[in-house]
């Protein structure tokens, strides 16, 4: 059916030239990425040179791709639902250009007045704002009629007040829904969320509950008659205007329950400042500039301050770096994911996808993306646990979260990136992946990593959490095989003086403790549990479930305290290991303490502190770290993070 509609329904002409031109099929790649649904069937661009593109009467949406703007195509009617007009300036060889009855709000870019070859363009029936245009007497047609809301009819200037609020729409992404409805050049004349006073002067503007993205514009401190601003629960990032801050006649700003970071200027004391919600708020800001050598990136805090060198020009970037996650923007993580390229792919979960990214100096990060059905979903539950749990723990045995992203429908996490992988990818596939297998001393240095990291989860962090997801895929190693705990995204936060706690199933089968999958309630032994079933695929090499082998085997657990009640263990040990005397006395110990960790009854469990005591004394090669050395190393990961991003 969807072939049947591509052949009736799109009109597309591709003309071919003898030979390849690389620009034309990244233009055409990201045109698929950009806008959806994607049209079936296309493929094998890369040996077309794309000289005429015509996509009309569709029902294709999103940004214009900005890739456009460097190919060489000549015609281009793309009359659909899209919604974001780039720069066209470098098609040189553009004449048609046919961009009617679509989305496009804003201004009409002065990059359309300096292509050279263009001769016709139709912007009929979009919803384009400001000083109406006046293209070089080289573009012989031109139509703008429509629902287009020009502030005049003809070329000049807007009011003052209405350049404003454009600017102040600009920094917002120029929203459809005041595009609809910010028309003419009078903003006291209906304009929604506008209050004037008897003088025409604009004393309101009331954002409020609007699902506005973007930042605060600083045009508003040009709105000098300005008494209330409401810009409250919405999804802006960014700063607070200092600007604000000088207009005398301010008495109300209320900014809560926003994503906005930075700290607060002085505003007067006469002034009503609301910004409850906005939970990184006078901590530190991130932010980001285009300029000719590249983007920089600002971040400020309260903390320190260092230098690092433009890789451009050499100069150096003064800074402030705090010790607080940081607020990166999505196109700083499409730079450095080379736009989310399949490349760069590390894994894939429920989630969504984890993507590799690298910074300018050097420093690599992991990038987990969320799946676009999971933003409505509990996947934006797993979202915020992750960021509320990583903002107050910081541990060596953590993986350390560096940033995150709220971006329209995108959540995108960022953490430092674990070079080796997970545990499953070492203990199960080891040999299909290139590895070695595991040594025993590895095997159980990665278990005390992993027994401190959640001790300090269950006992030595400010407040108790119960991970409720350990596995081999939820733990990351490092270059030297050190392990940390991941994947925050379930845990659950034991409130001061309970034992236990109330919830839905979650977790994954095989690592469940008994009276969790009974009745729901969890309490640190939980963790112990899957820790015990952990310690049995170590010692086994075998998953923890396996359809593959016969029902009594498919189920570790059972079957290996069936091997233990047979008194035969060394059965049980990984073949790969092989042994020697030494050897198993060492797995013996972390048999018995595999078998008290998976009793039945949670009361019969030990903590992890018992697990990091039972084996610590068999780590005799590679030390666990110091107490103090825990706790600094995340500190060192998060004042490198804004530096290296200073570089994109």
């Amino acid at each position: 059916m969807d072939q049947l509609r591509i052949l009736l329904y799109l009109s597309i002409l591709i003309t071919l030239s003898s030979f390849t031109s690389a620009d034309d099929a990244a233009v055409m790649s990201k045109l698929l990425a950009a806008l959806s649904p994607t049209p079936s069937g296309w493929s094998n661009t890369t040996a077309l040179l794309l000289q005429d593109l015509q996509l009309s009467f569709n029902n294709l949406t999103g940004p214009l791709p900005k890739s456009f703007g460097g190919s060489g195509i000549q015609k281009l009617w793309l009359d659909n639902q899209l919604n974001g007009l780039s720069d066209l300036s470098n098609c040189t060889s553009l004449f048609d250009l046919q961009i009617r009855d679509n989305q496009f709000t804003g201004l009409v870019p002065d990059s359309l007045m300096s292509i050279p070859t263009l001769k016709n363009i139709s912007l009929d029936n979009n919803m384009l704002q400001g000083p109406y245009p006046k293209f070089p007497s080289f573009v012989t047609h031109v139509t703008l009629n429509g629902i287009n809301t020009f502030c005049n009819n003809i070329p000049g200037p807007c009011d003052p007040q209405v350049t404003i609020l454009l600017e102040v729409a600009a920094a917002l992404g120029y929203p459809i829904k005041l595009a609809n409805s910010w028309t003419g050049n009078n903003a006291c004349n209906d304009w929604t969320s506008i209050i004037c006073d008897s003088q025409g002067s604009i004393i309101t503007v009331n954002f409020s509950k609007q699902q506005l993205v973007g930042t605060i514009s600083p045009a508003f401190a040009n709105l000098t008659s300005l008494r209330n601003l409401y810009l409250n629960d919405n999804n802006l990032i960014g700063s607070i205007p200092v600007g604000l801050a000088n207009l005398t006649t301010l008495q109300l700003l209320d900014i809560s329950n926003n994503n906005l970071t930075g700290s607060i200027p002085n505003f007067k004391s006469t002034v009503k400042l609301t910004t409850i919600g906005n939970p990184l708020l006078g901590k530190f800001s991130f932010g980001f500039e285009w300029h000719k050598n590249g983007v920089e990136v600002v971040v400020q805090s309260r903390l320190k301050f260092g230098r690092v060198e433009n890789p451009e020009n050499g100069k150096e970037v003064v800074m402030n770096i705090g010790g607080s996650n940081v607020v990166i923007s999505i196109e700083v993580l499409r730079q450095v994911t080379n736009n989310f390229s399949e490349d760069n792919i590390l894994g894939r979960g429920g989630f969504g996808v984890v993507y590799k990214g690298e910074l300018y100096d050097g420093t690599k990060i992991a990038v987990k993306r969320m799946k676009s059905v999971a933003v409505s979903s509990k996947g934006m539950k797993q979202f915020d646990a992750e960021i509320a749990v990583l903002t107050k723990v910081r541990h060596r045995h953590l993986v350390a979260l560096l940033g995150y992203c709220i971006n329209d429908n995108e959540r995108l996490l960022v953490f430092e990136y674990m070079p080796e992988g997970t545990l499953t990818q070492h203990l199960f596939h080891w040999g299909e992946n290139g590895c070695s297998p595991l040594t025993w001393k590895e095997r159980i240095t990665i278990a005390l990593d992993v027994a401190r990291g959640v001790e300090y989860l269950h006992s030595l962090a400010q407040q108790s959490f119960i991970h409720r997801d350990l596995k081999p895929s939820n733990i990351l190693l490092g270059h030297d095989m050190r392990a940390k705990v991941a994947d925050f995204g379930l845990v659950k936060n034991l409130p001061d003086g309970k034992y236990s706690v109330e919830t839905q199933l979650a977790g994954t089968y095989g690592y469940f403790a008994p009276e969790y999958a009974v009745s729901g309630r969890v309490t640190t032994k939980v963790d112990v549990y899957a820790f015990g079933v952990i310690l049995m695929e170590l010692i086994t090499g075998r998953k923890a479930l396996d359809d593959t082998m016969s029902d009594d085997r498919c189920h570790l657990v059972t079957w290996f305290r069936q091997i233990l009640i047979n008194e035969n263990i060394s059965n049980a040990i990984d073949q790969t290991l092989n042994p020697d005397e030494e050897t198993m006395e060492s797995i013996y110990k972390v048999v018995e303490l595999a078998r008290y960790c998976t009793a039945h009854e949670p009361y019969q469990r030990p903590d992890m502190g018992h697990a990091v005591h039972i084996l610590s004394p068999l780590v005799e090669q590679w030390k666990p770290t110091s107490h103090e050395e825990e706790h600094t190393y995340s500190t060192f990961m998060e004042k490198r993070t804004p530096m290296a991003l200073s570089h994109t």
